[in-house]
């Protein structure tokens, strides 16, 4: 019997705000969508789910907002840099070149959780 953990499918973001934080999700950063119920959001990428949805013990922006990251790959992250700053979206990190070759790029959600893009190299 294999008995240890084989992947990584899926992660919740509690909210309070759940109609901008969907928005923010869907409309700007397109994420592909899963499904949806009345308080609780699914985007899809291959096995893995990111979730969003309401829950009654969570109240304002994320209270520390650095402890969990969410980085999302991006072919082209000069692109998705312009045209989130086109939309008014504030990056705390602009496109840079890490020590790895990649390249990534930091910026909050409407709730504060830190999400980055990371450019692999070619």
């Amino acid at each position: 019997m294999n008995n240890h953990i084989d992947d990584v499918v899926g992660i919740v973001l509690w909210t309070d705000n759940l109609d901008v934080m969907v928005s923010f999700y869907k409309d700007i950063l397109e994420l592909p969508l899963h499904s949806s119920r009345p308080n609780f959001v699914s985007f899809e990428f291959g096995n893995f789910r990111l979730n969003i949805g309401n829950h009654s013990e969570v109240h304002g922006v994320a209270k520390d907002p650095y402890r969990i990251m969410i980085h999302l790959s991006v072919p082209d992250i000069d692109y998705w840099y312009e045209r989130l700053n086109l939309l008014g979206i504030r990056f705390i990190r602009a496109p840079e070149e890490e020590s790895w070759g990649g390249i990534v790029a930091t910026f909050p959600d409407p709730d504060g959780n830190m999400l980055q893009f990371l450019e692999f190299p070619s």
